[in-house]
């Protein structure tokens, strides 16, 4: 290939040329083509053409021979490409989206995606791009309980009538407790904050054993009622419910909402 290739553009073609380098709405890729034919146009060598617009001389002897072979049209618009691979067969897609719906082999909890493309014969991305089409997560786990209760949907339609429709003259309380926590206390006592230096405290601390945390939820306003006992017994719960009656307002009938724990069921606790 020669040092400078001489180019005839059409004064049509320069005009052309030049509104696709002044249109700012101009891909930069038709304005770099452009500014390649005109500065040929100049027969300007190959090695300043490719310096000024910062590209390689086989890009320049490209684009030049485009516009010799097909004008300004030619480079407004690609060639289109030989397809690449073709799509998978619909056998090895239907096969890619029951393997993680079967059980795994040998001691593994579940599919994973190289498995999957081991098993079938394909690339890892290509089950996952399956899978993302098809909106498949064999990785992620949901957890349900169905509660063997008769009376269970009679006792959720009673806890959501009392939360969306409290009845006049009445508190409702929603009661949980919170057993087994640690009363942990540091070695030393922390340091407080001052300028420039931040809080501190030991790394390490001491157990002073456990303690329960029953606490009462008032659905109206938001408040809460919490008691801290040692233990987590019958005894403790009627002692809260107790300290429960006493805070609320005389006159106001209390309906408590509770889950089915041993302590709740307690006959001492029905009474």
């Amino acid at each position: 290939m020669a040092k400078t290739v001489s180019i005839i553009v059409s004064p049509e073609d320069q005009v052309r040329l030049a509104e696709v380098i002044g249109d700012r709405n101009s891909p930069q890729k038709h304005v770099q083509r452009a500014r390649i034919v005109l500065l040929s146009a100049e027969h300007r060598p190959v090695l300043d053409v490719a310096r000024e617009i910062g590209i390689s001389r086989p890009a320049v002897w490209r684009w030049q021979l485009r516009y010799a072979e097909q004008g300004v049209d030619g480079l407004l618009r690609d060639k289109t490409r030989k397809p690449g691979k073709p799509p998978l067969p619909l056998e090895t897609v239907a096969r890619v989206l029951a393997l993680p719906c079967s059980n795994p082999p040998g001691s593994v909890t579940h599919w994973t995606g190289r498995a999957v493309a081991k098993a079938v014969g394909i690339s890892l991305r290509a089950v996952q791009r399956i899978w993302d089409t098809h909106r498949l997560q064999p990785h992620r786990l949901r957890t349900f309980k169905k509660s063997k209760d008769p009376a269970f949907a009679e006792k959720v339609e009673d806890v959501v009538g009392l939360y969306m429709e409290p009845p006049c003259h009445a508190v409702v309380l929603s009661i949980d407790e919170k057993s087994q926590i640690q009363a942990l206390d540091r070695t030393q006592p922390g340091l407080p904050l001052k300028p420039g230096k931040c809080a501190t405290m030991t790394h390490d601390y001491k157990r002073n054993g456990t303690t329960t945390l029953f606490a009462a939820l008032n659905i109206l306003d938001g408040t809460v009622l919490g008691r801290c006992m040692q233990k987590h017994r019958h005894q403790e719960f009627i002692k809260f419910l107790n300290a429960v009656e006493r805070a609320v307002p005389a006159g106001k009938i209390i309906h408590a909402i509770l889950d089915n724990y041993a302590t709740h069921k307690h006959p001492k606790v029905r009474q």
